[in-house]
């Protein structure tokens, strides 16, 4: 089986000693933290609950021989795996399980450094159920009071209105609200004004201060202050424009660090993962990184942070393959000069008709003197302007302009510029070093050689899938961001295990499924 043939070939993936600044140096001896950590993994590759995995421990011969027991070894209650996941969690350990099988690959000649890598994303959905806007209020709303009533029983009961105890004693979900905007509109309103006199009782004098502590009050004070204010006195919704962005908006009470997304048409509530792997056609592909984050993360932000996470582990490709989605000029930069990466991705179309190389006086038509920072237009005159701002999205560019009295008299000028009643030439350039690579970048993209050779990228999309129907790597089973990233770095460890196995026993890998309609599509 696979657990026999990894302990044969892989030996011992974790020592105690790797896990030894998760426990404490006094009490009683833990179950081998180096076993649990082994458990974890083969639970993923294997698809089993914490019961199931504990029940593998103690009855499974091959589970026995992997984790070097005894056949009468009892083994660990289940619920010892929530707290091992737990130490994990709080010491930030969930890459070293990852990397501790990136070593055993090395050392078995499995892996090495450099060669071909490729990164893709996918959306990962929250534990928590997807709620409507009268869902998520009323549910917030219903958890605060619960905390409040287990905390100060007495003081709420001789608080609490009457309609409380019918609309928020049991789950929102359950309730029947109306169809009609405006009467759905109504409820909404007096579940605000609900809160905030809850709010209001909680921030009285006479209130218990251990109150304003409690978790489901603060995130209730959070969710009231993103959805509703007072107008006259009277609570209402926030207009959508009055509304925080996505980035900080609580999508459910019980998952605070889940946000709201979407792309290419997709819309899901909860994370976002990246994973990476090596992609060299004569080796096994092992995945080498995994970053989760919260799900309105652009993916343009994170070829740094894969590159970064790759270098500290000394597992830099020397290309790296990417969607459109990571390729950018800045991007393109920094793993040239950071890491020594070239980053190979389809770069956005250019929108501008003087930027994108059309006519005779687009962009690429004028001289750029970057040491002596002026710029010269095809028909002789200099720039008078070169000045270094930031851009909508604040970050740096060069402001290059032409003298009005030069261009007014140019008989090009309409040619020249894209507004009818522009007076001179604005550029907009990249730093130096962006604006050359990304020149250079859109010439090598423009070859049929780099069109044949990105190919290979497509391949991360079958890693994706894996994850997602082996291990479930889309459905987080479990709450926040720390507990989801430490899902998805286990599941990166499985996904190793599963192809270590598979290569060691000569099985090839699944060719890309064409439907027999799609096989008889001309070529283009």
């Amino acid at each position: 089986s696979l657990a026999i043939r990894v302990r044969d070939e892989l030996g011992v993936l974790f020592a105690d000693e790797q896990f030894v600044g998760l426990f404490p140096v006094r009490g009683k001896p833990a179950w081998s933290p180096g076993r649990l950590a082994m458990v974890l993994v083969l639970q993923f590759v294997e698809g089993l609950t914490d019961r199931q995995a504990a029940e593998a421990v103690r009855a499974r011969i091959d589970w026995k021989f992997a984790l070097g027991l005894e056949l009468t070894d009892p083994g660990f209650g289940f619920s010892v795996l929530t707290e091992f996941r737990d130490r994990l969690v709080g010491g930030d350990a969930g890459r070293a399980v990852l990397d501790a099988i990136l070593v055993a690959a090395k050392d078995r000649e499995l892996l090495t450094s450099g060669g071909k890598a490729r990164t893709d994303s996918t959306h990962v959905l929250s534990s928590a159920r997807e709620l409507n806007w009268l869902e998520l209020v009323g549910e917030t709303l219903r958890a605060a009071l619960n905390a409040v009533a287990y905390a100060e029983p007495d003081w709420l009961s001789a608080r609490a209105l009457p309609d409380w105890f019918k609309h928020y004693a049991t789950r929102i979900e359950d309730s029947r609200f109306p169809k009609a905007h405006a009467k759905r509109v109504e409820v909404g309103r007096w579940i605000g004004a609900d809160g905030m006199r809850l709010l209001r009782l909680v921030w009285a004098d006479d209130a218990p201060p251990a109150l304003r502590e409690l978790p489901e009050v603060g995130i209730l004070r959070q969710v009231w202050v993103q959805h509703f204010h007072l107008v006259e006195g009277e609570v209402e919704r926030r207009d959508p424009k009055d509304r925080p962005p996505g980035a900080k908006r609580l999508v459910t009470p019980y998952d605070i660090e889940a946000r709201g997304s979407v792309k290419r048409g997709t819309m899901w509530d909860g994370y976002k993962v990246h994973l990476t792997e090596t992609c060299e056609p004569d080796a096994v592909h092992l995945v080498t990184d995994v970053t989760t984050t919260v799900a309105t993360v652009p993916d343009d932000r994170m070829a740094a942070v894969v590159h970064a996470g790759l270098a500290r582990r000394g597992m830099l490709p020397d290309e790296h393959w990417v969607d459109a989605g990571y390729a950018n000029s800045s991007a393109l930069a920094a793993a040239r000069i950071d890491h020594g990466v070239d980053l190979h991705g389809p770069l956005p179309p250019v929108a501008v008709a003087q930027a994108r190389g059309e006519g005779a006086y687009a962009q690429d038509a004028f001289t750029i003197d970057w040491d002596n920072q002026h710029v010269t237009c095809p028909n002789g005159i200099t720039s008078t302007q070169w000045h270094h701002r930031r851009s909508e999205e604040q970050l740096p560019v060069i402001r290059v302009r032409f003298s009005p009295a030069d261009c007014r008299t140019c008989p090009s000028l309409r040619d020249c510029v894209s507004s009818p009643k522009a007076q001179r030439r604005e550029i907009t350039l990249r730093p130096r070093h962006e604006y050359e690579a990304l020149h250079q970048a859109r010439q090598l993209q423009a070859t049929d050689e780099w069109k044949r050779r990105y190919k290979i990228r497509a391949g991360v999309e079958g890693t994706i899938s894996q994850g997602a129907q082996a291990c479930g790597l889309r459905r987080s089973r479990y709450r926040g961001l720390g507990k989801t990233s430490l899902q998805h770095q286990l599941t990166g460890a499985a996904i190793n295990l599963i192809r270590i196995n598979a290569w060691l026993t000569d099985q090839p890998r699944a060719r890309t499924r064409t439907s027999p309609l799609a096989a008889l599509r001309p070529a283009a």
